[in-house]
């Protein structure tokens, strides 16, 4: 039995496609990242799901109980399944211990580990309008999870968030699946919020899942140009250097190669597949990106930042990781 079952749903808003046939399974803490453009029905997914919105055809079965939409169930909602809209709201003017004493169903004992957990136990006397924006959303976190569910669902919860902050949203995300065992699924547009943490991601467009599977899957084996653009650069090889890189019975009909930045390499002349002219180079702290053009095909190569940049129309050799050509 799976923990959560989304079975075959779809929803129209005045007509127009939301989602389309939306089936996939999440296990028991399991943490699922949902990806995707703008406008691919990441978050009426998840307020399906969560029992706020009601779909139109399909189920969505948690513990092997149907979800119940706001057209069948007076108070929408189920009690183990926790929502936070990236457009939460908490109670202005009251002290954040009143806010949250308020909501509480557990133990002192409890409580404090889940505001150690959530970064906020030095927080308490402070009021809800003298808070930051990552202070206000880990309280919105911890005031559900005071109900102690079993599922936390949280829509873009990175957005507008200074680096600082965003990351330690992150750390009590981590630590609230590891140390409270709560499951997750969050929507994130950054692949760096999901690459490292989930352990399956769902690609969604046009309100349908594109691809699904582990991040290295994603990344490494992207089903096509959209799912690869989602989780970071790539470069498109020409089918002149793709001739010369990949043996003809591996070479992919009406596909085009493709290769990650960090899978070529600048290297001597000797050991390379092919040379190229440096166009720039770009220093970003931990590596810098080297854009060049083999004949007309641009290139950008990931450097480690202990390499000493090539200069503009120098020419350099190139050498690919031909194992991680992807095909789109």
């Amino acid at each position: 039995m799976s923990f959560l079952e989304v079975a075959g749903i779809s929803s129209h808003y005045d007509s127009e496609k939301v989602l389309n046939n939306i089936n996939f399974t999440q296990n028991q803490f399991e943490k699922v990242a949902v990806a995707g453009e703008t406008g691919s029905g990441k978050s009426t997914l998840l307020k399906i799901i969560a029992g706020l919105e009601q779909p139109d055809t399909g189920k969505v079965l948690f513990e092997n109980e149907l979800i119940l939409g706001p057209s069948d169930k007076l108070i929408p909602g189920h009690p183990s399944i926790a929502f936070l809209s990236q457009h939460f709201e908490l109670p202005q003017f009251l002290r954040v211990e009143q806010v949250l004493a308020y909501e509480s169903k557990v133990g002192d004992a409890y409580a404090s580990t889940l505001y150690e957990i959530c970064r906020i136990d030095h927080l308490m006397k402070r009021r809800t309008d003298h808070l930051s924006g990552g202070e206000r959303q880990r309280i919105a976190i911890a005031r559900l999870l005071i109900g102690r569910p079993m599922l936390l669902m949280l829509d873009e919860p990175f957005s507008h968030l200074d680096m600082v902050q965003k990351n330690t949203l992150k750390d009590v995300i981590h630590d609230v699946a590891e140390q409270l065992k709560i499951s997750v699924i969050l929507i994130s547009h950054d692949p760096q919020d999901t690459l490292s943490w989930a352990d399956t991601i769902i690609v969604m467009r046009k309100g349908e899942v594109v691809q699904s599977g582990s991040p290295q899957q994603i990344y490494e084996r992207p089903m096509n140009d959209y799912v690869a653009g989602l989780f970071g650069k790539f470069n498109r090889l020409s089918p002149a250097l793709t001739r010369e890189l990949i043996s003809a019975e591996k070479i992919e009909r009406n596909k085009q190669a493709c290769i990650r930045p960090e899978n070529l390499r600048i290297v001597s002349p000797k050991t390379a597949h092919f040379t190229a002219r440096v166009v720039s180079s770009n220093f970003y702290g931990s590596y810098s990106e080297v854009n060049v053009k083999a004949g007309k095909n641009p290139l950008t190569i990931q450097l480690s930042h202990k390499l000493k940049l090539p200069k503009k129309g120098e020419e350099v050799g190139v050498r690919v990781q031909t194992s991680k050509v992807f095909w789109v």
